[in-house]
C-alpha cells in the first residue's frame, strides 16, 4: 500500500534532524503499523510503502526518500540514488516503472527493504550539491536504522548512470560520522556494505578526458562548477582505497556517454588496492540496458547483494 505521512509525521521527521532520533522514530513506527500491503506495478507482494521521509531542507524545500518493505523483511537494506542527468525525478510507487521495477523487484524479493533516495536536482544544483544530498540522506538512514528495522552493518547502495558515481562515492568515501557534529544527522555515519553502479562515470577530471572521454558532459548543466577545487571531490577513482566495500560494475561496451575505458579503468583501480569487485561488460549496449540485459543486471544486482549483505558476511563496520 502506498502511504504518504501525515502533515504531523512529517514534521516529527524534521524535528528529528535537529532534536530527537527517539521522536523520529515513534512517528515512523506509527505510520508504518498503520499501513496494509497491496499489490502495485511490482511483481513483488505484500510490498509496503512509506513516502517523502523527510532527511533535510534547502532552498525551503525538503529532501526525502520512500522506503519499501518487503512482506518478510531480512533485516537488510539497499538505497537506490535516484538520479539521471543529475536529475532526480519523483514518480508516485504506484506509477514505478522502466528501469526502476525489476530492480526493485530483484532487491525486494530477496527481502531487502529498499530505500529511493532523491536528491537536489539539476539545473539549480550542481554534482557537488548532490553529492552532499546523497552523503546527507544516507547519514540519515544510518541514525534511522532501528526505527527502519534494519541492520547498519547490512546497508547496500547502488544507481544508474550518475546514481551510480554518487553510489560508488558513497563507497569510496565511507566514514563513522562526527561524533561533536550539532546537527544529529552528520553524528551518524555512511558505511555501506556493499556497492553496485550500473553505466557511473567515475572520473570527472577534464585532465582525464583524453583517455576517458564523456562526450555528454558539456550537455548536464550539473557540470558547472569549480572543478579546480571540486572536480576529485567527486570523482570515486580518486579516493579507492584497500578498506572499500565489493563492488559491482556494470557497462555497456557502446556506450557513448560513460565510454567502456571508465569501467575498465574503475575496476583496475579496485583490483590494484584488493578490494572484492566484480566487472560485467553487456555486448552492444549503451547508456540504459533494456530487455534481456535489464533483466540481467537486475539479476547480478540482487545476486550481489544476497552475497555481500547477508548477516554472516557484513562488512561495513570497516
Amino acid at each position: 500500500m502506498t502511504h504518504r505521512p501525515t502533515p504531523g509525521m512529517a514534521a516529527t521527521l524534521s524535528w528529528a534532524l535537529f532534536f530527537s532520533i527517539a521522536v523520529a522514530g515513534a512517528a515512523f513506527a506509527q505510520n508504518a503499523a498503520s499501513q496494509q500491503p497491496q499489490p502495485g506495478p511490482l511483481s513483488v507482494t505484500g510490498v509496503t510503502v512509506t513516502q517523502d521521509v523527510i532527511y533535510g531542507h534547502k532552498d525551503g524545500m525538503a529532501l526525502t526518500y520512500d522506503v519499501f518493505r518487503p512482506a518478510r523483511p531480512n533485516g537488510g537494506a539497499v538505497i537506490h540514488v535516484q538520479c539521471g542527468g543529475w536529475v532526480s525525478r519523483f514518480n508516485p510507487p504506484e506509477r514505478l516503472g522502466g528501469r526502476d521495477r525489476p530492480n526493485f523487484d530483484e532487491v525486494l524479493k530477496r527481502g531487502f527493504v529498499l530505500i529511493d533516495l532523491r536528491h537536489g536536482s539539476s539545473p539549480r544544483y550542481n554534482v557537488p550539491e548532490v553529492a552532499a544530498d546523497v552523503d546527507r540522506g544516507v547519514r540519515h538512514i544510518h541514525m534511522m536504522a532501528s526505527q527502519l528495522g534494519i541492520d547498519p552493518n547490512r546497508i547496500g547502495i547502488y544507481g544508474n548512470s550518475c546514481g551510480g558515481m554518487h553510489s560508488l562515492l558513497i563507497g569510496v568515501r565511507g566514514d563513522s560520522g562526527n561524533p561533536a557534529a550539532e546537527d544529529p544527522v552528520m553524528r551518524a555515519g555512511t558505511r555501506v556494505a556493499a556497492v553496485a553502479s550500473f553505466y557511473a562515470p567515475s572520473d570527472l577530471d577534464p585532465a582525464a578526458q583524453a583517455v576517458l572521454p564523456i562526450p555528454a558532459a558539456d550537455r548536464y548543466p550539473a557540470l558547472k562548477f569549480d572543478y579546480e577545487k571540486y572536480v576529485k571531490e567527486v570523482s570515486p577513482i580518486h579516493y579507492i582505497s584497500a578498506d572499500d566495500p565489493p563492488t559491482l560494475i556494470m557497462q555497456g561496451d557502446k556506450d557513448t556517454t560513460v565510454p567502456v575505458k571508465e569501467a575498465y579503468a574503475l575496476h583496475k583501480a579496485f583490483q590494484e588496492k584488493g578490494v572484492e569487485t566484480k566487472m560485467i561488460i553487456f555486448p552492444g549496449a549503451t547508456h540504459s540496458f533494456q530487455g534481456e540485459d535489464l533483466k540481467r543486471a537486475s539479476v547480478e544486482l540482487g545476486e550481489w547483494f544476497s552475497k555481500y549483505l547477508a548477516a554472516k558476511q557484513s562488512s561495513a563496520s570497516r
